[in-house]
Formats: structure tokens, sequence, C-alpha cells
């Protein structure tokens, strides 16, 4: 018998859709990815609220708030979409909307109560948003290529975007004037990013 020497696949064939763009990406995906950015920075600024209740930015008698932080986040993100829409950085613009629209999400209850950062209605935006979308996603016929989109990333791209989340969550510490740990956030992310990023290039230019 003849043995079957083919190399098994390593991620789902590309999808017969007119929805995968230039880069690989998919609406599906871009969805998840961004949705799972969401999940990781609300609970990172939970978390970090917590652990750190009475750190504060004040200026002139103004508490500069994360939610800044991440509105800047969205603001960045929507607006290269739009004039730098380059289809292979649509995973770092769906991170990085997801990342600000976290830290945002976090501090929702402060601003619809003008002062409560505790209100169950930042828990009740959490759940809402979160647990809808995610249904959403799971609820559609496009497992496939949600499978696609998500398994196809090599590991220096996910790297590229875990460098991406990690400078983005520096935003908390500086938020809370800890300058020191946010400084180190922050060259972390752009180092992990930045290496990612060549070995990345690297490759390519290996297989070309």
């Amino acid at each position: 018998m003849k043995r079957d020497s083919s190399p098994l696949p390593l991620a789902p064939a590309l999808p017969s859709s007119p929805d995968v763009d230039a880069g690989g990406s998919t609406p599906h995906g871009l969805a998840f990815l961004a949705l799972l950015s969401f999940v990781g920075a609300f609970l990172g600024a939970r978390i970090f609220a917590t652990l750190n209740p009475t750190t504060i930015v004040e200026t002139g008698g103004i508490h500069l708030h994360h939610f800044w932080y991440g509105l800047a986040m969205i603001v960045v993100a929507g607006w290269l979409g739009i004039v730098h829409n380059r289809p292979a950085l649509r995973r770092f613009y769906a991170i990085l909307f997801g990342l600000g629209g976290g830290i945002l999400g976090d501090e929702v209850g402060l601003l619809l109560t003008l002062g409560n950062y505790h209100s169950d209605l930042t828990f009740f935006f959490f759940i809402t948003v979160v647990t809808a979308g995610t249904l959403g996603i799971l609820l559609t016929t496009r497992r496939k290529t949600l499978e696609y989109d998500v398994l196809t990333l090599g590991y220096s791209e996910r790297f590229v975007y875990l460098g991406v989340v990690v400078a983005g969550l520096s935003a908390l510490p500086f938020a809370s004037g800890l300058v020191l740990p946010g400084l180190v956030t922050l060259a972390a992310g752009i180092v992990i990013a930045a290496v990612a990023f060549w070995r990345h290039e690297k490759k390519e230019a290996v297989k070309e």
C-alpha cells in the first residue's frame, strides 16, 4: 500500500467568499478580534482600577480618566481605517478599536451617572455588548470563515498584535499617574510588536 506523504494542512483553506479581502481578513474575523480585544481591555481596566482605587491623575483640578485614552484609540483606529484603508492593516485597526472600546466601556457607568465608577450600568453595558456581539458571531453561518481568519495568522503576526495589546494597555498606568510602569508597559509592547514584525518581514523576504 502506498503511503500518503502529503503534508497535513496547518489551517483551513481559504473560503471562496467575496468577503475575504486582499489582506486575508473577513468581516466576521475582524469583529471577533475586536470583541476579543474589547473583553481583554475591559477586564484589564477593571482589575487595574480595583487594585489601584485611589491612584488618579489630576492637573489643574481636572481628573484625567482613562476613558479619554480609550476614546483616542477609537478615533485613531477609525481615522486610519478611513484615510489609510490597507487590507493588510485591518486586523490592527480592529484590535486597536476593540482596545479603545474596552477601556472606554470600563467607565460607561461613570459617564452615565457623572461620578459613580462602580455603577451597575457598566456591567450591564459590558454584558450586553459582549454577549450580544459574541452570540451574533456564533449564530451566523460563517464559522469556517471565522476559523480561517483567526487560525491562518502566523506566530509572528500573532505576536505583533499581542504587542499592540500590551502597548495599548499602558494607557491604564498612564491614566493613574504611574509614569514608570506605563513607560515599561509601552516599551514592552513596542519591542514585542517590532521584533515580531521584523521576523515576519524576514520570513516573507525568504519566501520571495
